[in-house]
Formats: structure tokens, C-alpha cells, sequence
């Protein structure tokens, strides 16, 4: 299956949002409509990665993430390879850069990391031959989850470039927030960011945000949100007096959209989902809400950044 973009995809591995160009931006995402398509007939499987064998190494827990990956790479007919931490050598004292050659021992094309450290993907990029694809990298980054998310915002609305697009929630802490801001910029958004003051990195205007800490004025005009949950598993010390008071404040109700945004405001998260405390149960649950439809891109993003990668010798 050819790319339909007149780019030519260069990069051998997807280290990160803050690597790409605009148009490689774009060819992934022009790549992901094609196999969209895929995933709506009847055998929704294509032959382009037959022969190929690509490992899941995911040294945190995972399950959307992982699980799209694992599909994208199936539906592409690769053969796909399992890394359990938590039973590996890991626990016997074995670093990640001998890990990763023992794996690539085993002949493998593709190693698709998630890891707890920030930059463990790009120390593997530098052990090994095989691509390197990150799938989440501590605070860093989370490309491919920015991919789906302006994928979807693009599918639903139409385009990217002069969209207004507030983030809200845990900033700080947050790759996912770090990767779309550098993917919407990149495409022509202007984003705003929104949570308490303990959770906005102190400089947060130097990417070419807006920030501010105020609920009515994220939502005010924006055309799409992205709610974030509270990490925290990442933070080291306590930020918010209490989850009450932080959905007090910050959390997306029927009522805070009626009062503040617009009628047809995009509703978006990248899960999981805590209802109740950054979100309400009928806000994700709403029509305007694009959350499942985000799990379903996510699926094509991921095959197209592994078809892309797969061609390039």
C-alpha cells in the first residue's frame, strides 16, 4: 500500500513528535486514512509487514497502548514478540541496552519501547539496528499518541491549522500534553493549557502556548479538549489539597460546557479515564465526545508509523 503524500519518509525510527516536520507530520496522518479503511472490511488485513517481526518491550504498564500497537502490527501481517518485564532478566539485574541486543539477536526488525525514563528510547536508537519506536517515554514524549489525536481532531473537523485547542489538566507530568503541543503547533493550532498553578511547568509560554488557570477561559472558543488525568504515579510530592477540590475546579461537567464552551466542542481523552474527578460520566459519554473514536485512530496512526518506518532500507 502506497503513501498518498508526495514526502518521502526518511526516518528510521519515531523517537519522538519534536523530531518530525510538519508534512512527515502529515504523511503519517494521510498514511493513517488510507488504513483506516482497512479496518472497516470484512478481513481487515493487509500483507505490507509479512515477514517482518517486531517486539513490544514495555518496561510500565500498559494497555491501550500497548494493545493498539500489537493490532496495528497484526493487521499489517508482522509477526509480533512479547517482552514481559516484570518475569525478564530485568529483575536479575540485566540493562536495558543488553536487553535490547539479546532481542536484537534474535533477528527482529522493529522495538517498540515504552519505558519510565525519559529518553530511553533514543539511548536505544543508539544500542541497536533495529527501528526504535517510542511508545511513551517518562515525562518526554508520547508521539504516537499526539499522531491519533490530531489525526482525529483533523477527521472530525476538517483540519489543524488555526484551530483553538485548550489541554487540561496535569500538564507538568503529562508526555502526552508535551507531544501535542509540539504536533498542533506544528500543524498551525493555537493551544491552550489549563490546570492548577502545581501542575503548569513553570515555562510552559516558551512552546508557544497560552496558559492559563482558569476553567471559563480554556474552554472559551476553543473548538476541541483534551482532558488529562491526574499522574499521579509521577508525582513526588503532594500537588492538589484533594481530587474533590481539583474536579471542584478544573473538571469537565454538562453544566462548566454549557456555561463556558462551545456548542459543538470536541471531547477528547487519551485514557485512562477517571469519571468523576477530570471528567464527568455524560460528558464522556456524550455525542460530542471522541474518546472510542481516538482508540480506533489510534489503531491506523500506529499502522501507518510502522508501514512508514518499514520502508525506509
Amino acid at each position: 500500500m502506497e503513501t498518498r503524500t508526495a514526502i518521502k519518509w526518511t526516518k528510521k525510527n519515531l523517537l519522538g513528535i519534536e523530531d518530525l516536520e510538519a508534512a512527515e507530520i502529515s504523511a503519517i496522518l494521510e498514511q493513517a486514512h488510507s488504513f483506516k479503511s482497512v479496518l472497516e472490511r470484512t478481513i481487515p488485513k493487509v500483507p505490507p509487514l509479512r515477514g517482518k517481526t517486531i517486539v513490544m518491550l514495555f518496561c510500565e504498564p500498559s494497555t491501550r497502548t500497548r494493545a493498539s500497537f500489537e493490532l496495528a502490527a497484526k493487521r499489517l501481517s508482522a509477526d509480533t514478540m512479547n517482552f514481559a518485564t516484570s518475569t525478564s532478566s530485568f529483575l536479575k539485574g540485566e540493562t536495558l541496552k543488553d536487553t535490547a541486543r539479546n532481542i536484537e539477536a534474535m533477528k527482529v526488525d522493529m522495538i517498540v519501547i515504552r519505558h519510565g525514563c525519559s529518553g530511553a528510547p533514543h539511548f536505544l536508537s543508539n544500542c541497536v539496528n533495529a527501528s526504535v519506536i517510542n511508545a511513551g517515554d517518562g515525562m518526554h514524549e508520547h508521539p504516537t499518541q499526539a499522531l491519533l489525536d490530531v489525526y482525529t481532531i483533523k477527521e472530525k473537523l476538517g483540519r489543524i491549522k488555526e484551530l483553538k485547542v485548550s489541554i487540561i489538566g496535569d500538564i507538568a507530568h503529562s508526555r502526552v500534553a508535551r507531544s501535542n503541543i509540539l504536533a498542533l503547533k506544528k500543524l498551525g493550532a493555537e493551544v491552550t493549557i489549563c490546570g492548577p498553578k502545581t501542575l503548569i511547568p513553570k515555562d510552559a509560554e516558551k512552546m508557544g502556548v497560552k496558559v492559563t488557570y482558569e476553567i471559563s477561559e480554556a474552554l472559551k472558543d476553543a473548538d476541541a479538549i483534551n482532558i488529562l488525568r491526574i499522574q499521579r504515579e509521577r508525582q513526588n510530592e503532594a500537588l492538589l489539597p484533594s481530587l474533590r477540590e481539583y474536579a471542584s475546579r478544573f473538571g469537565i461537567t454538562t453544566e462548566i460546557l454549557r456555561k463556558y464552551a462551545r456548542k459543538e466542542v470536541l471531547i477528547m481523552h487519551p485514557g485512562p479515564i477517571n469519571r468523576g474527578i477530570e471528567i464527568s460520566q455524560d460528558v464522556a459519554d456524550s455525542e460530542f465526545s471522541v474518546i472510542l473514536d481516538q482508540v480506533t485512530n489510534g489503531v491506523a496512526v500506529r499502522m501507518a508509523t510502522l508501514f512508514l518506518i518499514s520502508m525506509v532500507k
